[in-house]
């Protein structure tokens, strides 16, 4: 009734988006994902906080500018936003469609 209780909303970003952020250094990406899929693809300049751990790591995460999550398809990184609101964290931000959209995008992927 008076917004107790009420996570704010997830903040969306496309990976056009995402991309022309973190190129010019206004936030840092962030791969969610697990281990083994990080060693497959992954957005360059991206560091990796699996959300198995997330809790464990999210404190140790870079605090000098917006946090960007991604993981495959948008599901576990808004899933972290998630997690970083209950712990505390100002990290409200996540990229639409996740890895996947970045590469129908044509974007550059390290493997």
């Amino acid at each position: 009734m008076f917004g107790f209780g009420r996570r704010a909303p997830v903040k969306t970003l496309s990976p056009l988006e995402a991309k022309a952020a973190a190129d010019e250094g206004a936030v840092q990406l962030v791969d969610v994902r697990e281990a083994g899929e990080w060693r497959q693809a992954r957005i360059p300049g991206a560091i990796h906080a699996p959300l198995s751990a997330f809790r464990e790591v999210a404190h140790s995460l870079p605090a000098d500018r917006p946090l960007v999550f991604y993981c495959l398809s948008g599901a576990r990184s808004a899933q972290a936003v998630a997690l970083a609101t209950a712990l505390g964290l100002p990290h409200d931000t996540h990229m639409a469609g996740g890895i996947s959209a970045w590469q129908v995008h044509g974007l550059p992927i390290d493997r």
